[in-house]
């Protein structure tokens, strides 16, 4: 995970999407699409790709589900959570970071996917801003949790 994300390894997002869904398929979650967190267009430039955007792509692929990595905008630039210490730092770090511009996901279930859910904050703010926008449920799944 670490190579995909710092080393520019985009190769091994198919085989870490294989790991993915066999979760997927084992829950009974069911969603109408894959979204990826989204990265600030100024951090996007710097990296040159969205891990996240990947391993959605390559799940959905796998899963026969659409990706829509257009409907969450990260709006506000803030610190790699990494870079953050304690759970509430991380939660302030993102909050208000995300909005969702489509209407396309009114009545739907929206699963988000993510790299790594450290304190669930990243996830929480999608799931905040999709729901505002009138998804039916918001699920969230990372290839990795870090403890």
């Amino acid at each position: 995970m670490h190579r995909l994300k710092y080393s520019n390894l985009r190769a091994v997002a198919a085989p870490l999407a294989g790991l993915m869904i066999k979760y997927l398929a084992d829950e009974a979650i069911g969603p109408d699409l894959l979204a990826p967190v989204p990265l600030h267009p100024k951090r996007l430039r710097e990296r040159g790709y969205n891990q996240s955007a990947l391993l959605a792509g390559e799940l959905g692929k796998l899963a026969g589900l659409p990706v829509d990595g257009s409907i969450l905008v990260r709006e506000k630039y803030v610190l790699p959570q990494a870079r953050t210490g304690s759970v509430e730092e991380r939660r302030a770090n993102v909050r208000g970071a995300f909005v969702c511009r489509a209407d396309a996901v009114k009545g739907k279930k929206v699963l988000v996917i993510d790299d790594v859910s450290t304190s669930g904050a990243t996830l929480n703010e999608c799931a905040s801003a999709l729901k505002s926008a009138g998804a039916s449920e918001v699920w969230g799944l990372t290839l990795a949790r870090e403890i």
